[in-house]
């Protein structure tokens, strides 16, 4: 294992933090368990790992003691521990075994940390059976398949699960959860940029549930160029893009594949507007925020999660139809980019989000002691347990 702090018989003597002490409460000792595929924060594509950075910035501000399991090639203020040599390959089965391995460096750590906050696949598996602290939370980052209902539902009230949206929540609403956090951004990595150009951007995978290739229609439509910003670069996404993309490019589209971050705000700032033609009840999709940050209108379909990101008719448009998005593409320049930056700025900060995890933590390690009972303090900490509500 590759750690980048190895002096832990010093870091880990700090008191634990869900107690209070004569001064007051004293910081969180917390473990993110970020996947183990692309560094954090991710050179381009990487809603999750993007998540996990901002956290882990934010934690580090408010005074928390945090380490960050993470793929070879992170960075952070935070520790740092890169259990793998090399990431692991994203979408390949075969590298559950890394993933497994990644996540299990954490777990094994358990006695060092008081809330381990794993955002990978395979991890709360092992969260799930742990016979006492730390508490452990899970973010679910992906969609309501079966298998996922099977294995989450297993896993409730031994995990503090963590819904990103409403409507990821009411989607499986017969499940326990610790509550809803919804995804915020470091608005200082997104250049606000009122001067929009005549382009359209679509940002985002290549897969049936985005339908890039409705993006490509409405545009051409509405008569605007498009820019691609994609990740096509497993197997089906690859396979998708030439049976379905790539017959419908022309001149009028510019594709990028997977830009830099720096990259990737510049085209976000000029757009005219960005296009999420989603087809499927999308959990979050952090695009949206993203171009909103940068004073970029957004036209979505009205599913999932989006009727909770999108000001309907304020920083964009909720549409059924693509007729209703070609119609809103010339409607958007009535639109006030500083209203989308401000919209971010108040509910989808990563200072909203990192206060919504510090509520979270709090409430689980009070439930560790006085919750179900599967979980007890370990022995050893003074003073009393704090609850913030």
């Amino acid at each position: 294992m590759h750690r980048h702090d190895v002096d832990r018989t010093r870091a880990w003597s700090r008191p634990a933090a869900a107690v209070v002490g004569p001064t007051g409460p004293r910081p969180l000792r917390v473990a993110l368990v970020a996947p183990p595929f692309l560094p954090v924060p991710p050179p381009g594509y990487g809603g999750i790992e993007r998540i996990v950075a901002a956290v882990a910035e934010g934690l580090v501000r408010h005074g928390h003691d945090v380490t960050v399991y993470a793929a070879p090639g992170s960075s952070t203020t935070a520790r740092l521990v890169t259990p793998l040599r090399a990431p692991a390959v994203l979408g390949d089965p075969s590298s559950a075994g890394d993933e497994l391995y990644h996540a299990m460096a954490a777990y094994l750590d358990a006695s060092s940390f008081d809330v381990i906050h794993d955002h990978t696949g395979l991890g709360p598996a092992l969260g799930a059976v742990l016979s006492g602290s730390p508490a452990v939370v899970h973010t679910l980052h992906g969609p309501w398949t079966e298998p996922a209902r099977r294995f989450f539902e297993a896993l409730q009230r031994r995990v503090h699960l963590v819904a990103i949206s409403h409507a990821q929540r009411a989607a499986n609403g017969g499940l326990h959860y610790a509550g809803v956090v919804h995804n915020g951004v470091d608005l200082a990595r997104y250049r606000f940029n009122p001067a929009k150009e005549d382009f359209l951007l679509f940002l985002g995978r290549v897969s049936p549930e985005k339908r890039p290739e409705v993006a490509i229609d409405v545009a051409r439509r509405a008569g605007r160029p498009l820019v691609m910003v994609v990740k096509r670069t497993e197997p089906a996404e690859r396979d998708y893009w030439e049976a379905v993309v790539a017959p419908r490019l022309g001149d009028d589209v510019e594709v990028l594949d997977q830009p830099s971050h720096e990259v990737k705000v510049d085209v976000l700032g000029r757009a005219r507007a960005m296009l999420f033609p989603i087809d499927w009840p999308e959990p979050f999709g952090l695009v949206m925020v993203e171009a909103m940050a940068c004073g970029t209108p957004v036209v979505a379909r009205r599913l999932g999660a989006a009727p909770e990101v999108v000001d309907d008719g304020t920083t964009g448009y909720l549409c059924w139809t693509d007729e209703e998005m070609v119609k809103a593409v010339d409607a958007v320049g009535d639109l006030d980019p500083a209203d989308c930056r401000h919209h971010v700025d108040r509910h989808f900060s990563a200072d909203a989000m990192v206060a919504g995890y510090e509520r979270i933590y709090h409430r689980a390690l009070v439930e560790c002691t006085t919750g179900p009972g599967r979980r007890t303090r370990r022995p050893g900490g003074e003073g009393r347990l704090v609850s913030p509500l």
